[in-house]
């Protein structure tokens, strides 16, 4: 356990689900289609979107960042424009919506003894009172309209009966996929069916550019190296999945913080991976022919103080493990085979690294720490094997 003050952060809550940062690298696409978008709400009028994405590619962040951006901009005009982020997960009935958006302005409103009609009216009351626009943003509102709801359409025509020349309510939506086909027809008719910003998963590359700024801002100078943010990547890479990144640093530093580490090592982020979702079992390890295990003990001897090692370091760990354990090593074709067949199982990853001496084929492993596939794989086959 670390000695109180001894910890790797700076400033941890830069790692949390809701924080949102002052620029996101790689959401500059979609940030610059929703000023294209937005820009009647800069003149009086609405504008209504969907963001879709899988989990992850920055959709709610992006949004966010956004609807701050908007909000700064409107008032360097002289106009207000208020912004009230739902959780469809969480509330997910259409007068649960309207709760939360009336209680934006009146922290104390009542949940019970109005209609969602009466409701609306209150709105409509306190918009005008406070002379601003109310951007919505309905998170996961795939769930809401899986349900059935009449929210879209009431919100998207909330000033068609006062006249009124401002309008007073814009809508974002974000999903993980594309709600537009759950709208009726009346619904879709005024959201419209073009205003769409998709979120794209992001690359191992882009990842990385995330992991550095998210580094920098949360953790300690030189407490987290260049390889191990790779790292940090190349495992979240696999889905595009930027939380799934956010998730390792922060659990890789709280566990590198419990043992007193000076820094985070690769094998913090590998037992966060295990912490979060191992495919890798004794089981399926003892399912395994022989000179696999020796290859895949041979990967995890050369990588518990290292994020990678070369084909070359593994092939010779490779040779000295099949001494160890009286087995005849397989010539180099043969051991290139069992690392890619250990690759389609998900025990073994590679990575070609482009550098001034050539290419370079790089291995890993992700799903837990080196130091515990080495501890399964010796138990294993000093079960199974005789030494020589």
């Amino acid at each position: 356990m670390s000695p109180p003050g001894n910890t790797v952060f700076k400033d941890r809550g830069k790692l949390d689900f809701d924080y949102i940062p002052p620029r996101l690298p790689h959401r500059e696409s979609q940030m610059e289609k929703m000023r294209s978008l937005f820009a009647p709400v800069e003149t009086g009028g609405r504008q209504h979107c969907l963001l879709y994405g899988s989990v992850g590619t920055g959709k709610t962040a992006t949004g966010r960042l956004f609807a701050d951006e908007l909000q700064k901009k409107l008032a360097a005009g002289g106009r207000r424009l208020d912004m009230v982020y739902i959780n469809c997960r969480r509330r997910n009935t259409d007068k649960a919506v309207l709760l939360q958006m009336l209680r934006h302005f009146q922290p104390h409103f009542p949940d019970r003894g109005f209609s969602s009609s009466e409701m609306l009216d209150s709105l409509g009351g306190v918009i005008d009172k406070e002379d601003t626009h109310l951007l919505v943003i309905l998170d996961e509102a795939d769930v809401l309209l899986k349900k059935g709801t009449d929210i879209i359409y009431l919100l998207s025509r909330f000033d068609e009966e006062t006249g009124r020349r401002r309008k007073s309510i814009s809508l974002m939506l974000i999903s993980q996929e594309n709600v537009l086909n759950l709208m009726d027809p009346a619904s879709l008719s005024t959201f419209g069916r073009t205003n769409v910003v998709i979120f794209k998963p992001y690359t191992a590359e882009e990842l990385l550019d995330i992991v550095r700024d998210r580094v920098e801002m949360a953790f300690r100078p030189m407490r987290v190296g260049e390889e191990v943010m790779e790292l940090v990547a190349d495992i979240a890479g696999e889905q595009g999945d930027a939380r799934l990144a956010i998730e390792l640093l922060a659990k890789a530093g709280m566990m590198a913080d419990h043992e007193g580490a000076e820094e985070v090592s690769p094998e913090y982020v590998r037992a966060a991976k295990a912490e979060i979702h191992s495919i890798v079992t004794e089981s399926k390890l003892r399912e395994l022919d022989t000179q696999k295990k020796l290859v895949l003990l041979a990967s995890g001897r050369r990588l518990r103080k290292n994020p990678y090692a070369t084909t070359g370091e593994v092939e010779d760990a490779y040779r000295v493990a099949c001494e160890e354990y009286g087995e005849t090593p397989r010539k180099h074709t043969q051991f290139w085979k069992y690392i890619k067949d250990l690759e389609a199982l998900g025990l073994l990853d590679t990575k070609v690294r482009h550098g001034r001496e050539g290419t370079t084929t790089l291995l890993t492993v992700r799903d837990l720490p080196a130091g515990e596939l080495v501890r399964m794989l010796e138990g294993i086959l000093s079960r199974e094997l005789k030494k020589g």
